[in-house]
């Protein structure tokens, strides 16, 4: 099934001489500049009734439409999942995703992710790109996500991506104790051998990680974390490249490096938790359409504030052991 997208507009003198795909963004503010081209080049953007191609030049006054079909992402079926909504109006909707939700479905999760749950409570994201989601949150990484209810929301949220201005802070717990905060800014590309995995390569896209301590404990150091970049796994993958991979983490965390002389609830504390410590903590974005600041955080989930209670004791522990 498809919806048909009609827009049109009048081009304005002072864009005399510009080439079409130039004025198209112009006139079409709420669309990107490749959805824009494409609908040059599949006849679905004309000029005064005629196809052009995008590097045309106008001249003003010319009669600008768009009538094109969007599609309808029917093979993806909506599911009742319980969302845990954070904030929600006409143009975005800011979810806590929990532990062991996938975001998209791909191969191995074919239904029961966040993109059917979200196609459930929103009917009408049937008819927005990947349902409106415009960032990933692991399968196994919890926290704040935003996701777009319109075609317009979606480019403007994109575009905050892109131009680095969406904060998004995370926390987490590595494995390690550092002596500082600091930034990772190393370059990232799939993994040469392991195509599941992402790694730090010289000619790979630019990341870089910003990281703070929260709290240092004998073994492990409680971090919050920014990101100025969005690459797959990028946490996990900068904080292994410096030798403090996450903890839990199955993918990157190596083998875990279990404290000396700890009791036995520690040690179970620790192999027990089977995913990476990793939350999103804190959203922040301007509004798509109000263009108002806004900004959320949530707590941590109910197992990584066990883990850090588990973390204390043990640290308590050492610490009347150091002095006696």
């Amino acid at each position: 099934m498809q919806d048909m997208l009609t827009l049109q507009a009048v081009v304005e003198v002072q864009w005399a001489g510009m080439r079409l795909d130039q004025i198209a963004a112009l006139a079409f503010p709420d669309y990107s500049r490749s959805r824009l081209k494409n609908w040059i080049l599949d006849g679905d953007l004309t000029v005064d009734q005629q196809t052009l191609r995008p590097r045309d030049k106008l001249y003003g006054g010319e009669l600008l439409q768009v009538n094109t079909k969007i599609e309808r992402q029917e093979r993806w079926q909506p599911q009742a999942i319980d969302l845990d909504i954070v904030f929600e109006d006409e143009h975005i909707l800011v979810l806590n995703k929990p532990a062991g939700l996938v975001v998209h479905p791909a191969a191995g999760h074919h239904d029961g992710t966040l993109l059917n749950a979200l196609l459930h409570h929103a009917p009408q994201l049937n008819s927005v790109p990947r349902a409106g989601i415009v960032h990933r949150l692991d399968k196994e990484t919890t926290g704040l996500m935003v996701v777009a209810k319109t075609i317009p929301a979606q480019t403007e949220l994109v575009a905050q991506l892109q131009e680095r201005t969406m904060g998004r802070e995370y926390e987490a717990v590595a494995q390690g104790v550092l002596t500082g905060g600091g930034v990772v800014d190393e370059p990232m590309a799939r993994h040469s051998r392991n195509r599941q995995k992402m790694a730090v390569a010289p000619l790979g896209k630019p990341a870089t990680t910003h990281y703070r301590v929260l709290k240092r404990y004998r073994a492990h150091t409680h971090l919050r974390l920014k990101l100025e970049t969005g690459r797959t796994h990028q946490i996990r993958v900068h904080m292994a490249h410096i030798n403090y991979p996450l903890l839990g983490d199955p993918l990157y965390g190596g083998r875990m490096r279990l404290p000396k002389g700890c009791d036995e609830n520690f040690l179970d504390c620790l192999r027990d938790f089977k995913r990476q410590a990793l939350h999103a903590k804190r959203l922040e974005l301007t509004h798509p359409h109000t263009e108002q600041d806004m900004e959320w955080e949530v707590d941590l989930p109910t197992d990584m504030q066990a883990l850090l209670v588990e973390l204390e004791r043990d640290n308590n522990l050492w610490q009347e052991q150091q002095y006696y």
